[in-house]
């Protein structure tokens, strides 16, 4: 029974399944459950609906039967404060300048539209919160601008920014030196290890600094900046503002972020500082020798590579030219000039490429023969002087070419004090002879106990018989400027024909180095020399003009063309022209010497004629003197330039007496004298017929009397620490000097060659700008701080970030061929604005690799970020003495795991 049942059930179900499914379709199961879900669902909905309907009505009962009820005046006052909004008041003024605050307000209201405004006024249409920004804003600015005023900007920018950037040279060069000690010539050209060794070398001089995260990690830079901005924010903000958090970072991204990361990214690319060099020099000397040589130097292929396309876009260009017959020899011209620039980039390139690079020292010293430079030349040239001083060392003969020099100072200061003291007899002035006697003996006895005695060591190695009668001399006699000249001459002979000194000079690399470095190794003339043979830079062969003094009085030159200085009572003046009196050769010293003839008529009708003689050396003082005594001189009279080398040429001699003759033709001009009537007796002291107290240029023509101790450089030490070695009290030319040393690395001469340089370079800018420079650089810092200026560098700050009102778009980065060619013509223009002076004084291949060494040390983003901070952060502890902000950089600089390792290897080596 039960399994018929069972059977019976199953039979109808299954029927029933069929007739559902043929009434309805096979789909109709979906259906189905679909509606049970929806039933069940809207179920739910009413239940939930249900209940927090008699949830809410529970407990507002609930509410009125426990809670005390809100007080009236509670909800009057939240309904005025919704109905009514205070105004908020701005006061304009920031600066208390009108000038500034006018270019200053249009930034802010820039700065609000573009970072804040675009996106606001999606959220709120209310303007307090922008008015509350907006005041936050100028309060800081308000405190920031009343800072600035208190604070005394001339040292920071005459010693601290000249030290930061030196500073700066420094590390650069010792990273470039490490490099250089590499073998692996990979590394050494590899940018990622010149800033491994540049910060290296950082945290070795700062000790517990390094800023190379800040520098290379775009995160911790990010945090550098939001750690710096939160400070000065809690500086310059009301106690009110700051502590409100949202404010106060809302303002710290804004500034970091929006304001100073942009403008670091900008002032630390390269191809920037290339644009900016370009636009700021804007010089048009920059000649084709200057471009020549850079194309030559460059150890860049891209570099190349863009100049030689330029050419070849020129060159196409020149030769779709339809020109006429008038213009083709200047196209041919121009086309010749591009296929020589055209050759020497794929030289230079192939070269580059091939690994084949030579040495341009060891090129021309395998060239055979080079320019011949005389002895007696080069021993009172500074340059030329330091290699012969370095070689004479490496030999043993130091001790005679020191000799040599001391007693040249031993002469002039001889000759110095027995004029001072004959003219103060003259004068009727008392002034013990006994003194001055003593005082040259004293030095005379010095000189010879250093080198001649036989106590000395090393001892000068000439004849006994001349060291015996010098001795009876110095016990018997009093000392005259010329007691040491019979031996000196000895010594001069030896000196140029033994053939460990000047003949074996002459073979060796340091000669090649000197004339590379006097810029000689390009032209090389076959003339006479000292020894009769090879080539010579004199206009003439040695020793066919010599002329003493006694020849020149006795009439023995030639005086047809005379120069007529009238100087009246009433300054009338009027020149013809000036001969030269002959080349003279003095000790080993050749110079020109000039003959004046000055006639002065007198208001009685009658007239005074006499003869003097000058050197140029005497002009150049005399020059000096009166541009600095009268300072509007210093445009108008030009003196005719010094040369290196061939100026003993006889053409160049009679070029230089026109221009000696058209110079005192000026200075005499009848205007010239009313507009500078204390100019007259300075004309005449130099127009006497006596012999010209020279009292400026007697170091730049001279060397000291005595030897003296070297100086000691710390290299592992800031520029600024080595004031103290100079005598000077004018600080900012002090630092001036000491940025020169590192720039053109003048630590690597020898240390009395260095230190007669660094004597030149301030002699040189004393020439230009009297004792006054120090004047002269803080009329033009408070220049550059002066409201005009200030509002022309915010006019340029809005006009660089919002032309014409509307927000600069980035720019996009210039093609890697305009940047090469924008990175040659920078070079270019900084070679070429090099003054002819300075490569006199220093060597013209010391001023090239000066100058494109710190060409070079802009070329990386990353170090001139670093220098961008460095600035940066010398500037806020300028404006905030008192807050000790130097603690603060060296807490946020000293997380470099650098400074960590550096500090474990100082404690190693305590321990040891």
């Amino acid at each position: 029974m039960f399994a018929e049942a069972s059977l019976s059930i199953w039979g109808w179900g299954g029927l029933g399944v069929v007739l559902f499914l043929i009434s309805f379709g096979p789909f109709a199961i979906f259906y189905l459950a679909f509606y049970i879900l929806c039933f069940i669902g809207g179920g739910f909905v009413v239940l939930l609906l249900f209940g927090k309907t008699h949830s809410e009505k529970h407990l507002e009962r609930c509410e009125h039967s426990y809670l005390p009820s809100t007080q009236t005046a509670i909800l009057k006052v939240s309904e005025e404060m919704k109905s009514e909004s205070k105004p908020i008041k701005i006061d304009r003024r920031l600066t208390g300048a009108n000038i500034i605050d006018e270019p200053l307000q249009q930034v802010i209201q820039f700065a609000l539209r573009d970072y804040i405004q675009y996106w606001y006024y999606t959220l709120s249409d209310d303007e307090t919160f922008l008015l509350e920004i907006r005041q936050t804003v100028q309060n800081a600015l308000v405190q920031f601008s009343t800072r600035s005023k208190e604070v005394d900007w001339q040292p920071y920018f005459t010693t601290r920014l000249v030290d930061d950037f030196a500073t700066h040279l420094r590390v650069f060069r010792k990273a470039q030196e490490r490099l250089n000690e590499r073998e692996d010539p990979k590394q050494r050209d590899d940018p990622e290890e010149l800033l491994d060794s540049f910060f290296e070398a950082e945290v070795e001089m700062e000790r517990n600094i390094c800023r190379d995260m800040v520098c290379m990690s775009r995160k911790d830079e990010e945090g550098y900046l939001r750690d710096l901005c939160e400070v000065l924010l809690y500086l310059l903000l009301p106690s009110g503002d700051f502590h409100n958090k949202n404010m106060r970072y809302f303002l710290r991204e804004v500034l970091a972020r929006g304001v100073l990361l942009p403008l670091i990214n900008q002032l630390s690319d390269p191809d920037y500082i290339n644009q900016f060099v370009i636009w700021m020099i804007r010089d048009p000397s920059c000649n084709y020798e200057a471009f020549m040589n850079i194309l030559k130097l460059t150890d860049k292929p891209p570099e190349l590579e863009s100049v030689k396309d330029r050419v070849l876009e020129e060159l196409q260009h020149l030769r779709s030219l339809d020109t006429g017959a008038d213009d083709i020899n200047i196209i041919k011209n121009q086309i010749n000039s591009l296929l020589f620039v055209k050759k020497v980039c794929e030289t230079r390139i192939q070269r580059l490429q091939s690994g084949k690079e030579v040495d341009a020292l060891k090129l021309a010293a395998n060239f055979g023969k080079l320019c011949v430079i005389p002895l007696e030349h080069i021993l009172v040239h500074n340059i030329a002087l330091q290699f012969f001083m370095d070689y004479m060392q490496h030999m043993g003969g130091q001790a005679v070419l020191f000799f040599w020099l001391t007693v040249e100072g031993y002469r002039v200061t001889a000759q110095q004090q027995l004029e001072v003291l004959q003219s103060s007899q003259r004068d009727g002035k008392k002034q013990s002879s006994q003194t001055t006697k003593g005082l040259l003996r004293a030095a005379a006895v010095g000189v010879y106990d250093q080198y001649l005695s036989e106590k000395a060591s090393p001892r000068v190695e000439v004849d006994e018989a001349s060291i015996t009668r010098l001795a009876q001399k110095l016990s018997k006699e009093d000392p005259t400027p010329e007691i040491f000249d019979e031996i000196q001459r000895k010594v001069y002979d030896m000196m140029l024909k033994d053939e460990r000194y000047y003949p074996s000079f002459r073979q060796h690399p340091l000669y090649v180095r000197m004339l590379a470095e006097l810029d000689m190794l390009k032209e090389p003339s076959f003339r006479g020399s000292d020894d009769g043979d090879g080539e010579s830079f004199n206009g003439s062969p040695t020793g066919s003009i010599n002329l003493s003094l006694d020849d020149l009085s006795s009439g023995s030159v030639d005086e047809s063309a005379q120069l007529h200085a009238f100087i009246s009572d009433t300054v009338d003046a009027f020149l013809n022209q000036l001969p030269m009196a002959g080349v003279c050769n003095d000790h080993g010293k050749t110079y020109a010497l000039y003959t004046v003839t000055v006639i002065r008529k007198n208001s009685d009708g009658s007239e005074d004629i006499w003869k003097t003689y000058r050197r140029y050396s005497d002009f150049h003082d005399f020059h000096m003197r009166i541009t600095e005594q009268f300072e509007s001189l210093g445009p108008i009279l030009k003196l005719p330039g010094k040369k290196t080398f061939n100026n003993m040429d006889r053409e160049f001699l009679e070029k230089r007496k026109k221009d000696l003759n058209s110079y005192l033709q000026l200075l005499l001009n009848p205007e010239m004298v009313k507009a500078c009537p204390m100019l007259i007796p300075y004309v005449y002291d130099f127009l006497e017929n006596k012999a010209y107290s020279k009292g400026k240029g007697d170091f730049a023509r001279k060397v000291p009397p005595l030897i003296q101790k070297s100086d000691i450089d710390p290299e592992h030490c800031r520029v600024s620490a080595q004031l103290d070695d100079n005598v000077d009290d004018n600080i900012p030319l002090r630092v001036m000097l000491l940025l020169m040393d590192e720039v053109f690395d003048l630590k690597e001469r020898n240390q009395w060659l260095r230190r007669n340089i660094k004597n030149l370079l301030q002699q040189l800018i004393k020439a230009t700008y009297g004792d006054t420079i120090n004047r002269k650089i803080v009329d033009h810092v408070e220049y550059m701080t002066s409201p005009e200026q200030v509002s022309d560098y915010v006019k340029r700050f809005r006009d660089s970030y919002w032309p014409n009102g509307i927000l600069a778009e980035t720019p996009p980065r210039r093609d890697k061929s305009l940047r090469m060619r924008t990175r040659v013509a920078a070079k270019t223009t900084l070679l070429g604005i090099m003054p002819d002076e300075l490569k006199h004084i220093i060597g013209a291949d010391t001023t090239r690799k000066g100058i494109l060494r710190v060409f070079d040390m802009f070329q990386h983003q990353s170090l001139n970020r670093r220098l961008v901070y460095v600035f940066l952060e010398g500037f806020l502890e300028t404006l905030f003495p008192q807050y000790k902000f130097s603690d603060l950089f060296v807490k946020l600089h000293s997380r470099s795991p650098r400074v960590l390792k550096y500090s474990q290897k100082l404690r190693s080596l305590h321990k040891r």
